[in-house]
């Protein structure tokens, strides 16, 4: 391997590290701005635990969506160490933009975009099939998240249904889809990653009954049960302490989830390149996105979360709640299916979708029209500067 290769290497290793960074300071923030805003912690204390939190979900959970980003959006060429990391500049551009502008560039638009332009400039071949999965997730996130949110606060908002009970369920939901979040640190006979559900299934050898996993149902059930009895707990001392506490321990989970589903934006142009020319197992490329996270949390976050979590004082605790469940359930089925998503995608539709619940959206129908003009102009300029910029630099260098 050559001089100018190691130098490659270098650069696409500090760009990857910059996206990282830009990801852990900006997408990682929104889950704890609603407790912030309930003044359930402090700005330093949610920077820290989102830093903590974001990072651990990259390690366990970002394996998937940085397979699909670096391999299966463009077909019949690898993505060399150039092009991955003239991907990740116009990705991490687009994502500077948005912060100095307050324009909300969405990261996987502006990643998926980039990486395809990259790899059409190589002599790609697009991946059709990929691309309606992709664009057919993203189509229905906005609904979805929505829709969730709006069923949420509605719940929370009828007046028979005490919020002794209402929150309980809300937390039992969440405890009994969290033991079937897939963790790299779960073994699994078929895949990297696997379930607290799958791996007592596997130990118990539970037979299935009309196709049912007795074991899977217990687990769940279980799981649930002790996170109903927790808040409900919580809830019948104080009724707001108790929402606090569960919309605290939800903004981690979705914290969590968070970092699994964006570090694969960072990391997913250099598979490739660590995975194959390397040879290095994928835990040390996660690893250089997670500290990336990490540090982008500690010491950009704060600065945003103080900006946020007013706007979520205004929306109150219970429309917060209806925001985040809908990100952590989206954000998991984004991990399992290995698909690069927006997280200000899902957490705006659910902003809009817990409004409607309560007459108004409380953003403007002008504001909607230009965030998604901007998302689809993020997608199609990163195509395009991503095609044009490697063409310049490759033949600037003389090398691909």
């Amino acid at each position: 391997m050559t001089l100018a290769f190691w130098i490659l290497v270098g650069l696409a290793t500090m760009t990857c590290l910059f996206m990282a960074w830009s990801l852990g300071a900006n997408s990682n923030s929104p889950p704890f701005a609603p407790a912030i805003g309930a003044n359930a912690i402090s700005t330093l204390q949610a920077a820290f635990l989102i830093g903590i939190l974001a990072a651990a979900g990259a390690l366990t959970q970002g394996g998937s969506i940085s397979e699909t980003v670096g391999a299966d959006l463009i077909l019949g060429t690898t993505i060399t160490p150039l092009a991955a990391t003239t991907g990740l500049l116009v990705a991490a551009s687009f994502m500077m933009f948005g912060v100095y502008t307050g324009y909300p560039v969405p990261a996987a638009f502006a990643t998926t975009g980039a990486m395809v332009g990259v790899g059409l400039s190589l002599g790609g071949n697009p991946a059709f099939d990929t691309y309606r999965q992709i664009g057919t997730f993203w189509l229905l996130v906005p609904p979805t998240s929505g829709g969730i949110a709006f069923l949420t606060a509605t719940l929370l908002r009828r007046d028979d249904v005490p919020e002794t009970v209402t929150i309980p369920l809300l937390a039992a939901i969440v405890a009994g889809i969290l033991t079937h979040i897939r963790l790299g640190v779960i073994p699994h006979p078929e895949r990297a990653q696997g379930s607290v559900a799958e791996l007592v299934s596997y130990v118990l050898g539970s037979p299935n009954v009309v196709g049912i996993d007795l074991s899977v149902v217990a687990v769940t059930i279980v799981f649930a049960g002790i996170g109903f009895q927790f808040i409900r707990r919580k809830v019948y001392a104080s009724t707001e302490q108790g929402i606090r506490t569960f919309l605290l321990i939800l903004g981690g989970i979705v914290a969590f989830s968070s970092g699994g589903s964006q570090v694969g934006l960072a990391t997913g142009p250099l598979e490739q390149l660590y995975g194959v020319e390397l040879g290095l197992p994928g835990i040390v490329l996660l690893v250089i996105g997670a500290s990336g996270i990490l540090a982008g949390a500690w010491m950009g976050a704060p600065r945003l979360l103080q900006a946020t979590s007013r706007e979520y004082a205004q929306l109150g605790e219970r429309r917060s709640i209806a925001a985040l469940v809908p990100g952590f359930i989206i954000a998991q089925t984004a991990i399992t299916l290995g698909i690069p998503i927006s997280f200000n995608n899902i957490i705006i539709s659910g902003v809009i979708g817990g409004g409607l619940a309560a007459g108004t959206a409380g953003v403007s129908r002008r504001k909607i029209t230009v965030t998604i003009t901007f998302w689809l102009l993020t997608l199609a300029g990163s195509i395009g500067i991503g095609f044009g910029l490697y063409r310049l630099f490759s033949t600037l260098l003389g090398i691909k």
